[in-house]
């Protein structure tokens, strides 16, 4: 049997999204981190997970499927750092903002953030968008490594440590036994869909559900 390629896993979750009626605009799905439906409900379970309720600072994907991560968070009072499309403007920063709907989206952002740069914040959860991800905790992004380089920049700045909860919110259909992997490619720890909390194998600690 021959292994699938990272573009090969891709094209496979996103031609089952849209088979399945689970996409959502922006259309095409292909080449992006495709919006689902149920996002709302992933979003909603981080209320669950005590390392989020503790934080006080979430770094965030700008992505339309994490825009409802980004809306709980700024109802929560947290600290909201977003690293913007494509990196052109690097981070904003958002905190209490009067209407979060409206803050959690790209226009939102880019109108109301201050600008900020890796290492003015601690990070206490690092949200990714996925394409999709192993039950491993390994995932695959649109594959222009964006999620990376924001990873890199803050993890090198000191702002990200080992306690840092490391999240990608995605659809049922996007979770694969596994996905391809480099060496430098870093897991998530947890995995949240519409309907699963998913402890990646290799965390150790927090794993009530």
């Amino acid at each position: 049997m021959t292994s699938e390629s990272k573009d090969d896993v891709r094209l496979r979750v996103w031609r089952a999204l849209v088979a399945g009626g689970a996409a959502l605009p922006p259309f095409p799905v292909e080449g992006r981190i495709p919006n689902f439906k149920g996002a709302g409900k992933a979003a909603k379970k981080l209320r669950d997970i005590s390392k989020y309720v503790d934080a006080e600072v979430v770094l965030c994907n700008p992505d339309s499927p994490q825009r409802p991560v980004r809306e709980v968070a700024l109802m929560d009072g947290k600290t909201l750092v977003v690293a913007t499309p494509r990196m052109s403007k690097g981070f904003l920063a958002l905190q209490g903002p009067a209407n979060p709907a409206y803050a959690s989206t790209l226009r939102g952002l880019m109108e109301l953030g201050k600008p900020v740069k890796p290492g003015d914040y601690d990070v206490d959860v690092f949200v990714a968008g996925s394409v999709a991800v192993g039950l491993d905790g390994y995932r695959l992004g649109k594959g222009t490594g964006y999620s990376d380089v924001e990873y890199s920049a803050w993890l090198k700045a000191g702002s990200i440590s080992r306690n840092t909860l490391k999240v990608t919110t995605v659809h049922d259909l996007q979770v694969v036994e596994r996905v391809p992997r480099d060496p430098w490619d870093v897991p998530v720890d947890l995995i949240l869909t519409p309907t699963r909390v998913i402890w990646a194998k290799h965390v150790k600690g927090e794993q009530p559900h």
